[in-house]
């Protein structure tokens, strides 16, 4: 007889947030490659700069996720970092002069998601657990 523990599917859920996050950050860096090669930037130490910043980020939240799969309690610090700067980058996706309010909402609600079940008991439990 196998028994569950309650809310066990809350860190595949998170775990997958993360990994969507972290495959969504590469495939923009390798779109910003792609556009640094092809387009004439107006100034290309700029476009370099956000292409390694934007790497930077992925690598971040490919670390992130793969120590989410990996049960590793320390990683809800850097997730919570990464939700709240997406929420930072949806609430400018808002307002503005060139608001685009679904990609706000695109961002949004996922790092709400991630927020919440990072917080959850059932998450804490399991990656304190596996230390």
């Amino acid at each position: 007889m196998t028994t569950t523990t309650p809310g066990a599917w809350k860190l595949p859920v998170l775990t997958a947030i993360l990994l969507a996050e972290a495959l969504v950050m590469t495939a923009i860096v390798l779109w910003l490659i792609v556009d640094l090669v092809t387009l004439t930037p107006s100034s290309y130490a700029t476009a370099v700069a956000i292409t390694v910043l934007a790497a930077i980020g992925a690598a971040f939240v490919w670390a992130i996720a793969l120590m989410c799969l990996r049960r590793r309690a320390r990683f809800r610090g850097g997730a919570v970092v990464w939700q709240l700067i997406q929420i930072a980058v949806a609430v400018g996706s808002f307002q503005g002069a060139f608001a685009q309010p679904l990609i706000g909402w695109v961002i949004l609600l996922p790092s709400l998601a991630a927020l919440i079940l990072c917080f959850s008991a059932p998450v804490t439990r399991l990656v304190t657990a596996e230390q």
